[in-house]
Parts: C-alpha cells; sequence; structure tokens
C-alpha cells in the first residue's frame, strides 16, 4: 500500500467517506501545482476518472478553461482540499462548473431516479479559487440538487458563487467570498429553492454581497454572515443584498443575526434593497408585490440608505439597530403590509471619532404605502432633515409607542395621508440652548381620516384644518 503523506491523512480526515486505504489526488493524474504549469487536462482527467472524492493537496493549481463536473456521467463528485491548495483560473468562465439533470422541486416525488443515483450533494471543501482572467468566476451550478460549498476562499473573480437556470437545496457555509468584481453570491435568473447562506464573510465584491435577479426563488436563509462594503463608487447602484425581482419572483426570505455595513461613498449605496415588482409567471405579465421576508436581529451601518423596500408586501424587521444612514435609515415606497417593530435607530456618540459625526441623516420615510405598522421603536439624533419620521401618501397606516427623541425639524410628518392613526407616541427635543433645532412635534399636511391620539408632543402640532382629528395628546 503506497505511504500517506501528511497532505493526504488531512484529506482522508477531511473526506470521510474515501475508500479505506486510498487517497488519490489531482497529483496522481498529471497535475504539477506550481502555480506556472496548466493543470487543466490534469483535473479534468480527474474528474472523469469518476474518483468521486478528488483532492488538491498544497499547491498552486493553474487551469485556463472551465473544469466541468458533469455529474450524471461522473457520478458523485466533490472536490477536497485541506485549505493549502490554490486554484488559479487564467480563462473566462467558472474554475468549476458543476452541472446536473434536476427538474423537479424540493418533493421526493419529483426526482429522477438518476439524481440520487449519481448526482446528489456535490461537495467543495477546503479549497482557494483565485480569478486571473477579467471574466473568471468561481464555481457555477446549474441543474443540481444540494450543491454544498464550505470553508473555502474564492477572491478575485467576477462572480464567486454562480448559480443558474435551475438547482435545488444549496448550502453555502464558513466561506469568504472576498474582493470580486462582480457579485459574491449570484442567483442569476434561476429557480431555486431551498437555500442557506450561514457564518461567511461576502465582502468587497463591487456588484453586489448576495444578489437575486428575476428567476423564482424561495426560502433563502441567510444567516450569521458579515457581508460589507460590496459597491463600487464607479458601479451603479447595488446592496450588500439585493433582491431584484424584476422579471420574475423572490420570496420567502430570512436575514438574521448579521453584520451588514459599507460603503458610504457609493451613489445609491443600501445594506438591504429589496424590489418586490415582479411577474407571477412568464405567461402572465400582471406585476406582484413580492415579500414574506424577515429582516431580525441585524446590525446595519454606513450605507446611503440602510433598508431600502420598493413595491414589497409582507416584510417585518425587528430588532435591528440602524445607523448611519447618510440618507435614510428606512426607506418604503409603495409597499403594503410591512411591520417595523422593536428596532434602534440611533446615533451613538461612540461613533464621533469616525470622521462621519453629523453627516448622516437617518431617518424613516414611507412613501406610497398601504396598511403599514410602526411600533415601539426608538429614532434617535436625526439630523439636517425635515423629518425624522416621515409618511406620504400612505393609507391605513400605524404609528404606535415609537419615541422620537432630540431631532431636527419635525418629529413625525404626515403628508396627503388618508386613514391613518398616531397612538401613544413620545416626540420631544430635549437638547439645550441653542442646539435645539425641533420645529414641531407633529406635523400633518392635507389628507383625511387621520387620527392623532393620546401622544406626548413637547414642540407643538401644526395639523391642516380637516387632515386630522385630535384627542388626548399631551404637551
Amino acid at each position: 500500500m503506497k505511504a500517506l503523506t501528511l497532505s493526504s491523512l488531512a484529506l482522508l480526515a477531511t473526506f470521510a467517506t474515501t475508500a479505506p486505504g486510498e487517497v488519490r489526488t489531482v497529483r496522481d493524474f498529471g497535475a504539477i501545482g506550481d502555480g506556472r504549469s496548466d493543470d487543466t487536462v490534469a483535473i479534468q482527467k480527474a474528474i472523469d476518472s469518476r474518483l468521486g472524492g478528488v483532492g488538491l493537496t498544497r499547491g498552486d493549481y493553474r487551469i485556463t478553461r472551465t473544469i466541468t463536473i458533469d455529474l450524471d456521467k461522473t457520478g458523485f463528485t466533490s472536490l477536497i482540499g485541506d485549505g493549502t491548495a490554490r486554484v488559479i483560473m487564467g480563462g473566462p468562465g467558472p474554475a468549476f462548473r458543476f452541472v446536473g439533470t434536476h427538474t423537479g422541486s424540493a418533493a421526493p416525488e419529483t426526482f429522477k431516479p438518476n439524481v440520487f443515483e449519481k448526482q446528489r450533494f456535490p461537495t467543495v471543501r477546503g479549497l482557494e479559487i483565485v480569478g486571473d482572467h477579467p471574466e473568471a468566476d468561481g464555481i457555477e451550478a446549474t441543474g443540481v440538487m444540494q450543491l454544498t460549498v464550505a470553508e473555502s476562499l474564492i477572491r478575485e473573480c467576477r462572480h464567486a458563487i454562480y448559480l443558474t437556470n435551475r438547482n435545488r437545496n444549496v448550502l453555502i457555509s464558513a466561506c469568504h467570498l472576498y474582493h470580486n468584481r462582480g457579485i459574491g453570491l449570484y442567483y442569476d435568473q434561476v429557480d431555486l429553492h431551498q437555500s442557506n447562506v450561514v457564518g461567511c464573510h461576502i465582502s468587497y465584491c463591487a456588484g453586489g454581497g448576495i444578489v437575486t435577479r428575476g428567476g423564482a426563488v424561495r426560502n433563502i436563509h441567510i444567516g450569521t454572515c458579515d457581508i460589507e462594503s460590496n459597491m463600487s463608487p464607479e458601479g451603479e447602484p447595488t446592496a450588500n443584498v439585493l433582491i431584484d425581482c424584476t422579471g420574475g419572483s423572490t420570496g420567502e426570505v430570512a436575514i438574521t443575526g448579521c453584520t451588514l455595513q459599507h460603503n458610504s461613498k457609493s451613489p445609491g449605496s443600501a445594506n438591504i434593497r429589496i424590489l418586490g415588482q415582479g411577474t407571477t409567471s412568464a405567461g402572465n405579465p400582471n406585476a406582484t408585490q413580492e415579500g414574506h421576508i424577515a429582516i431580525t436581529g441585524n446590525v446595519l451601518s454606513d450605507v446611503m440608505v440602510n433598508v431600502h423596500l420598493r413595491h414589497v408586501r409582507g416584510v417585518t424587521i425587528s430588532g435591528n439597530t440602524f445607523w448611519q444612514g447618510f440618507e435614510h435609515d428606512l426607506l418604503v415606497e409603495n409597499s403594503r403590509a410591512v411591520v417595523v417593530g422593536a428596532n434602534d435607530f440611533d446615533r451613538n456618540p461612540r461613533y464621533v471619532v469616525n470622521g462621519n459625526w453629523g453627516k448622516d441623516r437617518g431617518g424613516l420615510t414611507l412613501r406610497d404605502c398601504s396598511d403599514c405598522l410602526l411600533n415601539g421603536f426608538v429614532v434617535s439624533g436625526v439630523w439636517s432633515k425635515e423629518a425624522a419620521v416621515s409618511l406620504e401618501r400612505c393609507d391605513r397606516c400605524t404609528l404606535a409607542a415609537v419615541s422620537v427623541l432630540d431631532c431636527d425639524g419635525v418629529g413625525v410628518q404626515m403628508r396627503d395621508c388618508a386613514r391613518c392613526q398616531v397612538m401613544g407616541c413620545l416626540v420631544r427635543d430635549d437638547r439645550p440652548g441653542g442646539d435645539k433645532k425641533a420645529t414641531h412635534s407633529i406635523h400633518v399636511a392635507n389628507g383625511e381620516h387621520n387620527w392623532i391620539h393620546g401622544n406626548l408632543f413637547a414642540d407643538g402640532v401644526e395639523v391642516t384644518p380637516n387632515a386630522a382629528t385630535l384627542e388626548g395628546n399631551r404637551p
């Protein structure tokens, strides 16, 4: 039996399903791994050998064209390293393309026998992939069931992980998607249900961190990730997390326990941007308002707009901390059934040292929205802005038990609203002397059938005649 090297032993420990007594790597098929030799043919040969677990030991493996893993031909295949192997993609396209034939859903009865007999659960673990071509991508998957990418680094590519056509049950965990020219994780017009992104660093990708465009996407779970500075000042506005339903449909999304931040130097930048106007199907052009989205327990800062929602329905935002939204902390447009719960929208003096103190404007704006509830949060230190909380042309919206403190201008402003209520809120500016810049606690301009009751308004009330009924408010 051939002696096992230390690298082979590491691979064996990493990939427990390797046949007893044998660990084969791409070097057994002629790969050199010196960073200069072209190892494309050797690595493709290792894949096509139906080895299954293809090991990459320490080295720099340069390839010049895409390595295709046609799962129906190769059978179960995984690419496994121990963190010491680097694959350098010197040509256009993905370094590795996984191709499957699954066309069903995630329901067991939709699977053809060959999917679980040959294709399921392809894995990439412990590799670094580096782009060395302007159009080089990291990993692409199409028609694949249960793609799993773990403990890997993808950088200097166009797109790091590129999901196309149709896939199901994707897991991305403990990965670093860093400094790519395009997008970190890209759902490109893909039909994909059930994907989890957990414990990853996704940063400095110029086209966005996690981006969905069109397609039919459901059940995205983004948790405990650090997602930052995924936009370029020279590029089109994008976001650390961008969900763009144009021409498709995306819903059932949870963004939980993440840090999302940077950079305010990019025009139109956002931490989370959801553009929910989609279509129900290719044959039905009627626009929808996509949603069923939970944004909970995140830390958001240092962009133009921390959370931007447009044409969405059914979004819950709670338990987050917001600061340094240079235009808005929260901007909601043409949406309905948005619930904003216990969040902290505060100007914290801890950040006076970062050079941006007082430059960010913050605040919350709802424009052309209906059936929304804003309840139980704190807004503090909204400066150089007309209003801290603004409702414009909104219908059947409620603002309740909200504290708006030490803000410039108007605390709560309503323009051309109907059937809205403001109840149980505390709105006051207690800054000393010349620092006090509040004009009114509430300003209601035009509108009808609005009810303002049971609030503490310390800085005065201005209401257009017949625009609202005031009851039980106190200074």
